[in-house]
């Protein structure tokens, strides 16, 4: 009995061992940066439940299958003209397409006006549509978009649905096969269960767009159901933001798309790497005066975390006022610690968050940040209504909109798009639209937490946004 007692423990001690290497290898050699925290914990995960927590990083663990491009020394990036020299150096330095004028630029007041611009955006296609959604519901909005799509496809046109699996967990099966039936092209992106070589489970494509003929984009933070667009009995449409460009960035776009069209099949991101070019696709000739906008990706796509890198670097270039409206606020340390430091040098820091959002877990985990940058100097303001807005406007000079949230998952581990827009028009349209955010909500002011709600807030942060 003692003789298998002391085998059963070398075999457990070699299998914690062999899972650490796993993690040590698994992370090295594939460029996986990780906040200490999330490291901290598989690291103590594989050695406290080793049999659980190996085969979990096995599925879950990767976060990125790009690896960081090796620039070759040379003369300095060029600006984009027209863009703050340091954002559109930095872009072109994490490899991104350049900032582009487009002929028009059309940000959605509300849910009603969004919805009419998806439609005629979709009935606008000649030739051919993409659509990629991380929630395509089964109720009013999904059924006239489905219907919109089907009309699509009689007039000759081919169209792509790409839907996220797990968002879209709720969608009826059927719904999609019929679809399909009637000649769409429909893929889920990374279901539950699938081949683990193609793909993680954790790496949620979160990213909203629908492109006609490469040359008009709808795109911005809502998903295909009512929430985002219409008001039912007792439940008003949440606040939300959308916007339609006629340009060559719908170009850009639809080569995001076919990417993700691409990954949707496994890993054939992986086997392309070599072959993708660093350059922008081709575009139709941008018009000489027009609205400045630039692409921003994020994702596991990409070898760096591109919009984290951008927010970085504007905290510290901001001079007057950082303005940012998201529903879920779990910024990692360095971004939230960028922030402090610029309201202590005088910059105003506003950050606007629904009172309380869908998603209960969320307002638990952003109570530290809140407490932390309401020390700092920062205003910061509730919402009575949900806001599912995501927007981070900088001074004068630039702002992002799209489907990012200001929390971990969508800075590290999700498929994300935002735009930056740069034209003054744009600029001051989202300043008088969060200046309205701003009038209807409510101070918040921080209270100390008991022992048990900071232990419970320490938690959820680690755990749910930091794997």
């Amino acid at each position: 009995m003692i003789r298998v007692a002391v085998l059963s423990g070398l075999g457990h001690a070699i299998f914690v061992a062999v899972g650490l290497l796993v993690y040590v290898m698994g992370t090295r050699i594939g460029h996986q940066r990780r906040h200490p925290s999330a490291a901290m914990g598989w690291v103590l995960g594989i050695v406290t439940f080793p049999y659980l927590v190996v085969p979990l990083f096995l599925l879950f663990g990767t976060r990125k299958f790009a690896r960081p491009a090796r620039r070759p020394h040379g003369p300095p990036l060029e600006a984009t003209e027209g863009g703050p020299p340091w954002a559109t150096r930095l872009l072109a330095s994490l490899e991104l397409a350049p900032a582009v004028r487009n002929a028009q630029v059309v940000l959605h007041a509300d849910g009603t006006q969004a919805l009419q611009g998806l439609l005629a955006t979709i009935a606008s296609a000649r030739h051919r549509l993409d659509l990629c959604t991380y929630v395509f519901a089964y109720d009013e909005v999904g059924r006239e978009v489905a219907r919109a799509l089907l009309d699509c496809v009689h007039r000759g046109v081919r169209v792509r649905l790409l839907v996220d699996a797990l968002g879209s967990m709720r969608t009826p099966p059927g719904m999609l096969r019929a679809l399909r039936r009637q000649g769409l092209q429909v893929r889920r992106f990374m279901p539950l269960l699938h081949n683990p070589l193609h793909g993680r489970t954790n790496l949620r494509n979160h990213r909203k767009l629908v492109v006609a003929d490469g040359e008009r984009l709808w795109s911005g933070g809502r998903n295909l159901a009512c929430e985002y667009f219409i008001d039912r009995p007792g439940h008003p449409a949440w606040a939300d933001l959308s916007y339609e460009v006629h340009g060559p960035l719908a170009a850009q776009a639809q080569a995001q798309f076919a990417t993700d069209w691409r990954v949707a099949r496994g890993l054939v991101l992986r086997r392309r790497r070599k072959a993708r070019s660093t350059a922008a696709p081709a575009l139709p000739a941008p018009p000489a005066h027009g609205p400045l906008a630039q692409w921003l990706p994020s994702g596991p796509d990409h070898a760096d975390d591109t919009v984290h890198a951008l927010l970085l670097a504007a905290a510290y270039h901001a001079q007057r006022r950082i303005v940012a409206v998201t529903p879920y606020f779990v910024p990692d340390d360095a971004l939230l610690d960028a922030w402090c430091l610029a309201c202590r040098r005088g910059v105003q820091v506003s950050v606007v968050v629904p009172a309380r959002s869908n998603h209960r877990l969320a307002d638990l985990a952003r109570e530290r940040a809140l407490r932390q940058l309401a020390a700092a100097g920062a205003r910061v303001w509730l919402s009575p209504a949900m806001v599912h807005a995501k927007a981070v406007l900088i001074d004068d000079e630039l702002a992002l909109v799209g489907s990012l949230n200001l929390d971990a998952r969508s800075l590290f581990l999700n498929y994300e798009a935002m735009t930056v827009f740069y034209g003054p028009q744009e600029l001051h349209w989202l300043a008088q639209w969060s200046d309205q955010l701003l009038a209807r909500a409510r101070p918040y002011h921080a209270r100390a937490p008991s022992w048990l709600r900071d232990v419970i807030e320490g938690v959820v942060r680690s755990v749910g946004f930091q794997l």
